[in-house]
């Protein structure tokens, strides 16, 4: 999304099995050729089995590599910042795949867009 459109990583994400959404703010709705465009995206770097690695870190090193304005005042000093290959980095608390190729086939089952947001709903349909 940030390359695609020259936003803002999501400020807003919940992440489920069975359905996860995303928010952007975007000066307009995708077209429907964009939304596909964003699930072939996904998609390829999903394919491209990328390695997903842990590192913990001191917040002070953190701040170089990721955004910290959603970490909470109280978190901890040192930070576990998850790698996907060279495409990503954030810090985060949550489950992770060893690599991309774990992941599953992602779509976007439904969007909406109000007030500069745009909302994306995903899932992930396991590979077999």
């Amino acid at each position: 999304m940030v390359n695609m459109f020259e936003c803002p990583r999501s400020r807003n994400a919940h992440i489920e099995r069975k359905k996860s959404k995303c928010d952007y703010l975007l000066a307009e709705c995708p077209t429907n050729d964009q939304v596909k465009a964003i699930e072939a995206k996904v998609n390829e770097v999903i394919a491209a089995a990328m390695p997903v690695t842990v590192e913990y870190m001191s917040r002070e090193e953190a701040a170089s590599i990721v955004d910290l304005s959603k970490l909470p005042e109280d978190a901890s000093e040192t930070l576990r910042i998850v790698r996907v290959g060279d495409y990503d980095d954030c810090a985060c608390i949550g489950a992770h795949v060893d690599n991309t190729s774990e992941i599953g086939e992602f779509r976007i089952i439904s969007h909406d867009f109000n007030d500069g947001v745009w909302r994306a709903r995903w899932k992930v349909i396991a590979t077999q």
